[in-house]
């Protein structure tokens, strides 16, 4: 039997605003337990929540981004449920009336594009942070407050593929727009995915299963993979009913396997009911003209014309808004696109993620990737030097590059008349050879090339070297 695959995506996004949602307290990372926190975000009584301004104009930019209509006016109410991370019993989320609606996002996968629907994004306050420690368990509620945007997409998605291209466009438009780092290690774009499997033809979806809580774009890919081998196993077994049943499920990274946590919840066990502290959220106008920058896709589109990129590479490079800044500060610098997408994609990206370095920290800048290019091009070092020349400048980026080329002794020989003297001798001394080639052994031709190398210590530009070559042999 065939089946189909159904797969939704509900991820929160963490708004990189200064304070919370709610309160004044600050929302950086990495802080003291406990230390940012007030009796808004403790939930303590008599406290009273304040909209914070920016997280609205995040939203609102988002909801914008992704073609969605926006509610100028919107509810929120409290989501009650009962954690030891939730101080209040209770968050307050948007339901009835979120502040987007009905957005769109189109992905690309095996050459094809598709359109996937994004039924709504939602703010809410994050809850705080369980600690698990050997034989008990403590609370950090810095965590508690800080603003979210759940996006919630429709139910498109049809394999893991699919859902990892959506994943990586959404985490690029976020991270574009400027409203999140999107830092999944420190818990900015948290997934939640809702799988299911039916036979194919089958209009009713089977029974749905929530993987909570994975924070990479890899163990995503391994749970959704994992549950949906799980739920045809169930099928082909004839356990179907007893095998799957509605709930929530977390991800082993070290197994590669999923278990059950709990019966999943639906809307009605969270009683949800208007917050009576909050007015409805009222969308100020000039919200909605506030300037929009190139996202990923328009980018794209441009690197292409510009540039003359295929697509591929113009992907590539659009998929981390610090990685196309780079990109064109080097052609920007007067280098030709084609060697600044070889020279960044291949050769920088490369040294950088063996040592896992982001783009922002690159010990090479732009500038200096655009010198490098430079001395290929006007023939001052090759290929092969300005590797040695990078491989130079990770290990001491304090150099400038004409110092790193002087310090290696890589300056080609680019005086034909010099590489001239050179050909000419390495003829003379290798006669028979010569002969040998002229009478139809033009296998030796590499022959002379590396001897000529040789003789100048791999210092002669191999463009000439091959052009002296050919004329005195052959002419």
């Amino acid at each position: 039997m065939e089946y189909e695959v159904v797969i939704g995506l509900e991820v929160h996004v963490q708004l990189n605003t200064k304070t919370k949602i709610f309160c004044s307290c600050p929302t950086s990372f990495g802080e003291r337990e406990n230390l940012n926190t007030c009796p808004v975000c403790l939930g303590l009584p008599g406290a009273l929540p304040v909209m914070n301004r920016e997280a609205v104009k995040k939203a609102v930019l988002f909801g914008r981004a992704i073609n969605a209509k926006i509610n100028k006016r919107s509810i929120f109410a409290r989501k009650n449920y009962f954690y030891p991370d939730l101080p209040k019993g209770y968050q307050i989320s948007q339901f009835e009336i979120p502040i987007v609606e009905n957005g769109e996002l189109f992905i690309e996968v095996d050459g094809e594009e598709k359109r996937i629907g994004i039924t709504r994004a939602h703010l809410e306050e994050d809850a705080g942070k369980n600690i698990h420690r050997e034989g008990y368990s403590v609370v950090d509620l810095n965590r508690a407050g800080t603003p979210l945007l759940e996006i919630v997409s429709e139910p498109d998605l049809r394999s893991s593929d699919e859902a990892i291209a959506y994943l990586k466009k959404l985490h690029a438009i976020v991270r574009y727009l400027d409203i999140s780092d999107a830092n999944m290690q420190e818990g900015s774009f948290r997934v939640d995915a809702n799988v299911s499997v039916r036979p194919k033809g089958q209009k009713e979806f089977g029974t749905r299963v929530e993987i909570k809580n994975i924070n990479s774009f890899k163990f995503i890919k391994q749970a959704l993979e994992y549950e949906i081998e799980r739920h045809i196993d169930a099928y082909e077994d004839g356990t179907y009913q007893e095998e799957v049943v509605q709930e929530t499920r977390l991800f082993n990274s070290r197994t590669g396997e999923t278990r059950s946590m709990r019966g999943k919840e639906e809307s009605a066990d969270y009683r949800y009911f208007p917050d009576p502290d909050l007015l409805p959220l009222e969308v100020p106008e000039e919200f909605f003209s506030l300037p929009i920058p190139e996202l990923p896709d328009e980018k794209r589109r441009r690197f292409m014309e510009e540039y003359k990129l295929k697509p591929y590479d113009a992907g590539v490079l659009t998929a981390e808004p610090e990685l196309a800044q780079f990109y064109e500060e080097v052609v920007g610098a007067g280098v030709d696109p084609q060697m600044a997408n070889s020279y960044l994609s291949v050769e920088l990206l490369g040294r950088l993620n063996k040592k896992n370095i982001p783009i922002t920290e690159s010990p090479i800048s732009a500038q200096k990737l655009a010198q490098v290019i430079k001395r290929v091009a006007d023939k001052t070092i090759s290929g092969a030097g300005a590797k040695k020349v990078l491989d130079k400048l990770m290990e001491e980026p304090q150099l400038e590059v004409d110092e790193a080329i002087e310090k290696l002794g890589l300056k080609q020989i680019s005086d034909p008349a010099v590489i001239e003297e050179m050909v000419e001798e390495v003829l003379e001394k290798n006669g028979d050879k010569v002969e040998q080639y002229r009478n139809g052994k033009t296998k030796l031709f590499g022959y002379f090339v590396g001897q000529v190398m040789k003789a100048s210590r791999g210092k002669a530009n191999p463009q000439l070297v091959n052009q002296i070559l050919k004329t005195k042999l052959d002419g």
